[in-house]
């Protein structure tokens, strides 16, 4: 499996560095003094690089929420009980949760993906208002305050699992992907992955998740120390870093975020869980950043470190820090916007307005 995985990313390259200074030139001519709408242009340029196109379209929006369990709930680290997941990817094929509503707004579709939530589910009817796919690794991660959370070849699958899930979506037109996450008590991991990667202590990397109180946030640090400690996880090797600390959706969404890298089409990171899967990624595949875009900055306090790693500037800052990808959705309409400015609005010529005097 991992010779498949390492065969996917040396099909992936990095964007295309002559359709981006096109892009730039194009904006240069656009009917307004140059530059004039800020980091528009900068997002609608990259995306042409990604796409390898003057014709910019991220109109087919889909985002895909990855949910799995984790054993590191038995250290008192989440404000809610682990069958909340089950519960809310419930919500989610119903069409009531936050990630529901916000993607109807943006017009993007939705799929929930169970890659380790620990019951089965099964969908009750056709009605459903989300696609549901199973790709379940396991039965839920282990304890990693005690041990790794998953083996070797179950870290590998669930990338493997993302990838593909993300390959599926692509070939059937979508052009934008948002990540998404739903997992009771996956802060956790995403935060001692953050420590490993951005060389933060967990006092720094720690935040409220799920909204538990101060000792519920002692508790968590404990418990990402430990699990550092007992397991310590080389940088260098991401896939190590995720078999030992990591979750079973944190590396569907690193799968889910190398497919968009190796099918040329930009991926929107959600928040925190979802910046910790990017993390994995640029780990494997140090230019599949480039296809990345940070919808929004979480509440979460490590989050801006994460995002500092990876050289991402968040498009949004809301206060937000549901998950689900609530961010990445709501900030897929901004780079929508971008791409129109791009397409519709004349240049200078067209519009027979006079240039800039030198």
């Amino acid at each position: 499996m991992e010779q498949e995985l390492k065969n996917l990313i040396d099909g992936i390259s990095p964007i295309d560095s002559d359709i981006f200074q096109k892009a730039k030139e194009h904006t240069a001519q656009l009917v307004m003094p140059p530059r004039a709408l800020g980091r528009l242009h900068d997002i609608s340029e990259r995306i042409c690089a990604i796409q390898r196109t003057l014709r910019p379209d991220v109109s087919k929006k889909q985002v895909i929420v990855f949910a799995g369990d984790h054993g590191i709930v038995e250290e008192g680290v989440s404000a809610f009980p682990q069958v909340v997941t089950l519960e809310m990817v419930r919500c989610f094929i119903k069409g009531g949760a936050g990630i529901s509503v916000i993607s109807r707004f943006v017009g993007a579709k939705v799929m929930v993906v169970d890659m380790g939530i620990i019951p089965d589910f099964i969908p009750e009817n056709q009605e459903e208002k989300a696609i549901f796919k199973e790709k379940k690794v396991a039965r839920g991660t282990k304890n990693f305050a005690k041990g790794p959370a998953m083996t070797r070849n179950e870290a590998v699958q669930s990338i493997l699992n993302g990838f593909n899930i993300a390959k599926e979506a692509i070939s059937n037109g979508i052009n934008i992907i948002a990540t998404g996450d739903m997992g009771i008590g996956n802060t956790t991991p995403s935060s001692a992955i953050g420590c490993v990667y951005t060389g933060e202590s967990a006092e720094v990397m720690v935040g409220p998740g799920t909204g538990i109180d101060q000792e519920g946030i002692k508790k968590k640090i404990a418990a990402v120390k430990k699990g550092l400690d007992v397991n310590k996880p080389d940088p260098n090797d991401p896939i190590e870093v995720l078999s030992k600390v990591g979750g079973f959706e944190i590396g569907g969404i690193a799968g889910c975020i190398l497919a968009c890298a190796y099918h040329k089409i930009p991926v929107m990171i959600d928040g925190f869980i979802s910046t910790a899967g990017a993390l994995i990624a640029k780990a494997l595949c140090p230019s599949s950043v480039e296809y990345m875009f940070a919808g929004h900055k979480s509440e979460e306090p490590g989050h801006i470190a994460m995002l500092k790693y990876l050289g991402l500037t968040p498009l949004l800052d809301l206060g937000m820090r549901l998950g689900e990808g609530t961010g990445g959705a709501l900030a897929m309409n901004i780079v929508d916007a971008a791409c129109h400015v791009f397409n519709e609005v004349m240049t200078f010529d067209q519009a027979g307005v006079h240039e800039k005097e030198n």
